[in-house]
């Protein structure tokens, strides 16, 4: 990293604490009336709006979990996401952005921790939640997609998704401005690599050079517009709709979201308005778009 320490990462992501507010609202959408039982609403493909649950939060000592509210209300089971912190800071910096989630649908199990570069903590939240899936006693029993888990995060956080996802559990991948201490050699999931045009601790030109280390995985490159090393704190800004829409299509074969990363018409391919650079490399370019 460019001339910078982690005590950089902590002092921006510590200021960053006093500076967002750690639980807006949670607005839900109304659910599709045509949903069928058993599933996860659709949200069509505004993937920046609330999605159709209500959100609870729960503190603990090691995680701090994000989930629907009513979980298998319909009889649906809810992907997982298991989240790390940037360097200082802790999930109520990002609540806005794991809130979100949860309302579309997934359980996010945030790694309390502010070093969370070797994803232990990470990893333990599916570990947590398996066991609770399986507690006749937790109100997760039963509820849990354990078949669908992405590991996420931000700046130090998101080098820790990508050594998270060297967890066989672990279905892709969503680093945010990651830091440089990862091996994207060591996971062969798939990964949405996310930089921002304006970040001066993480540059572009890093987050990219991890991107093209992934030749071996699908992987594709986002870079924010205009975006600082900061701007994903809070609800997420620019980048909180790309990342549900790859979320949704990982974890939820959601059709929609599939066009907007695949085939030669893909959505985000021709948007200049979110990207300052967009790139899929060749194991992306297999996938197909969504059926005609």
């Amino acid at each position: 990293m460019p001339g910078r320490t982690s005590r950089l990462f902590g002092g921006l992501l510590l200021a960053a604490v006093m500076a967002v507010c750690t639980a807006p609202g949670t607005a839900a959408a109304t659910a599709d009336e045509g949903a069928v039982t058993g599933t996860i609403p659709s949200v069509g493909t505004d993937w920046g709006r609330p999605g159709p649950y209500e959100v609870d939060v729960d503190v603990e000592a090691v995680h701090t979990f994000y989930h629907p509210r009513t979980m298998g209300r319909s009889g649906e089971r809810h992907p997982v996401v298991i989240w790390g912190n940037g360097t200082g800071a802790v999930p109520g910096v990002y609540s806005g952005l794991l809130r979100h989630w949860a309302s579309q649908g997934f359980i996010v199990a945030a790694a309390n921790t502010p070093t969370s570069n070797f994803a232990i903590s990470m990893r333990a939240g599916i570990d947590v939640l398996e066991r609770r899936n399986a507690d006749p006693s937790s109100p997760f029993h039963g509820k849990v997609d354990l078949d669908h888990i992405a590991s996420a995060g931000h700046s130090q956080g998101g080098a820790a998704a990508v050594n998270a996802a060297v967890d066989p559990r672990v279905d892709t991948a969503v680093p945010i401005q990651p830091g440089p201490l990862t091996d994207p050699d060591l996971m062969d999931e798939p990964v949405f690599y996310l930089a921002g045009q304006r970040d001066l601790t993480v540059w572009p030109a890093l987050v990219k050079a991890l991107y093209r280390d992934t030749g071996h995985a699908p992987a594709v490159y986002g870079e924010i517009r205009g975006a600082g090393h900061l701007a994903s704190v809070g609800d997420g800004g620019d980048f909180r709709a790309p990342t549900t829409a790859w979320l949704r299509y990982w974890l939820l074969g959601d059709e929609n979201a599939r066009g907007m990363f695949f085939g030669p018409d893909c959505g985000y391919c021709v948007d200049d308005d979110t990207w300052s650079g967009w790139d899929r490399n060749a194991e992306a370019l297999r996938i197909p778009g969504p059926a005609a």
